[in-house]
This record gives structure tokens, C-alpha cells and sequence, in this order.
């Protein structure tokens, strides 16, 4: 094999033009594909995203997989690199690039036909926050004009896996461009360390940055308090307090009817992310008998700015 010449590439002038799109279709074994500029569907694109969904991957996990393959095969398309041509040189230098690049300024949809002239409304100075700035009630950070480093990283293990795929079927060529860390092109990292030792994080891809470890986001207690008490009636609050207590994703909750709740049994019946599959959640004991305090009449409630007990079997305070 001859090896490729390290030819250095202008990444700061390089000009990425936005072809192609990630289209949703109608089609049950086809929900997301991959087009060029000129409308054509990406063939080996579409046999991954086949073979994906015949593994059991979501909708929604094949179409995060095509959006990584869409920065991919834009920037192959800019530097005029075919997609089974393109070596370690091309993969290293769009992982730089898409490190250092900003992101691409999208339209709002709700500014969809608004005049590209037209003076965008300003935003309120207290509602502006820096890149990174956690929010206070989620803690989820404000979005950079750059890529996240967990944005770039699972792009690299997408690209990763999509020539694997070619690799094994004999479509694609014949070395990844995605090494993995060197420590680990023989086998299995640490394969003959003591199995007593701790073995530290290890990055499975050379051009995969670092990922830092974050803190899972909670909403804090005095946030939730104020929705608890800004709900109408009791029944939305037993509801509320139901369906939180069974730590379900949002998504989760709210493909959720009326039906799917059992205080009764304490279950709440939720389709899964992942498996896509029916499931039964228990929730807290404390938050099922909330259902049953529905029925009281509370006399908290009745005297505004009184705090008391609800009198059920929950003991939850509760206040207006």
C-alpha cells in the first residue's frame, strides 16, 4: 500500500459550503436519508443506516448517525476527496477543522420566512448568556459557537463505524481512516495486566477529543417547589409527583396516557428509549398515594398563603 503524502492543508481558508440534507421520509424501513447537493440519495450512507436499523437502532439514532456523516461527506465534497479515498490525512484534518470551525448559523423556525434583511428582533439583555453558563433551573450549559467536544466526539465514533461497516463488507476501503489509539490496534487494552489493578479510562479513537465528565442536570428543589405550587388542582399535582418519582426520561413521560399510570400497583407503564419496548416503572410509595389525596378536600388550599400538611397519607406539604 502506498502511503499518502503528508501535504499540508489550508483548514483556515477552507470554505464548507452547506450541500446536502438529512430528509425524514414516509417509509417504515427508511426513515431518515442521506442527499447531495444535487437531490441524490448517498448510497453507502443508506446501506449504514439500513444495517443500523436492522440492529434495532431508533429513528432517532439513525438520524443523529446521518447528521454525523452529513459534516463528513460536506467536508469530503469541499476538499473534493471521494468517500473511499479519503485516508488518516483527510480524517485528521477534519477533525481539526471541525474542532476550531464555528458552527453554521440556521435560520429559526420561527423566523422560517422572515427576509434575510430584515433586522432580526433584538433579545433582552437579561435573557442573553454566555456560551457554557449553565441555565439556573435545568443546568443545562448555553450553546457555543463551536462544536462541544461530546458533539465531535460521537462524530468520530460514527465515522468510525461507518467505515468498519465498509471495511467488513468489502465496499469501502481496505483501512480505516478512524484509527483507533495505538494502545489498543493489537487487541484488548491491557490485555495481560494484573486483572486485580484498576485500568484507567482509555480513548478507543486517536482523533477522538476529550470528553469531560459531566454532573447530571436536576432541577433544583426551590425551582420545583414553584411549579408544584403553580399547578391548578390536586389532580395535576399527583400527577406530577407520580410521574417524577419514577425517573423516566421526558420523552418517556410524555408518550405517556392516562391509561399508562397505576397508582393502585405504583407503576407507570412508559416505552422505553432504547428497546422501544413497553415497560413498567415503579414510582415512589410516598408519590402513589398522592392520587388517592385527590379526592380530599384540603383546607390548605382553601387559605391563600397558608402552608400545611394535605392531611393524606403522603404527609407532603403543600401551599398556595
Amino acid at each position: 500500500m502506498v502511503e499518502a503524502v503528508d501535504v499540508p492543508r489550508d483548514l483556515s481558508s477552507l470554505v464548507v459550503p452547506r450541500r446536502g440534507l438529512v430528509e425524514k421520509t414516509d417509509d417504515l424501513f427508511e426513515p431518515y436519508r442521506l442527499v447531495d447537493g444535487a437531490g441524490g440519495v448517498v448510497g453507502p450512507v443508506a446501506a449504514h443506516l439500513r444495517d443500523l436499523q436492522a440492529g434495532g437502532r431508533s429513528a432517532g439514532t439513525q438520524r443523529s448517525y446521518a447528521m454525523d456523516l452529513l459534516h463528513w461527506f460536506r467536508f469530503l465534497w469541499a476538499i473534493e476527496v471521494g468517500w473511499d479515498r479519503a485516508t488518516r490525512l483527510e480524517a485528521r484534518d477534519f477533525c481539526c477543522w471541525v474542532q476550531a470551525s464555528d458552527k453554521p448559523v440556521r435560520p429559526h423556525w420561527r423566523r422560517a420566512g422572515q427576509d434575510p434583511g430584515e433586522t432580526a428582533r433584538p433579545v433582552p439583555a437579561g435573557r442573553v448568556r454566555r456560551a457554557g453558563v449553565p441555565n439556573a433551573v435545568t443546568g443545562k450549559p448555553a450553546p457555543g459557537l463551536k462544536y462541544a467536544s461530546a458533539t465531535v466526539a460521537h462524530c468520530e465514533t460514527v465515522l468510525r463505524s461507518f467505515y468498519d461497516f465498509h471495511l467488513e463488507a468489502g465496499s469501502g476501503p481496505i483501512v480505516n481512516p478512524f484509527p483507533v489509539v495505538r494502545g489498543r490496534r493489537a487487541g484488548r487494552t491491557n490485555a495481560h495486566g494484573n486483572p486485580m489493578d484498576p485500568v484507567g479510562a482509555q480513548r478507543s479513537g486517536r482523533y477522538r477529543p476529550r470528553v469531560v465528565v459531566r454532573i447530571p442536570r436536576a432541577i433544583p428543589d426551590e425551582k420545583f417547589d414553584e411549579l408544584f405550587a403553580a399547578l391548578g388542582s390536586h389532580r395535576d399535582r399527583a400527577l406530577v409527583a407520580f410521574w417524577v418519582s419514577t425517573g423516566a426520561r421526558a420523552a418517556e413521560l410524555l408518550g405517556a396516557t392516562r391509561a399508562d399510570a397505576d397508582p393502585g400497583q405504583q407503576l407507570m407503564t412508559v416505552i422505553r428509549k432504547g428497546s422501544r419496548c413497553l415497560q413498567q416503572l415503579p414510582a415512589h410509595r410516598m408519590r402513589s398515594c398522592g392520587c388517592g389525596c385527590i379526592r380530599r378536600s384540603c383546607r390548605a388550599w382553601r387559605r391563600p398563603g397558608r402552608t400545611s400538611r394535605c392531611g393524606g397519607r403522603c404527609g407532603r406539604r403543600c401551599g398556595r
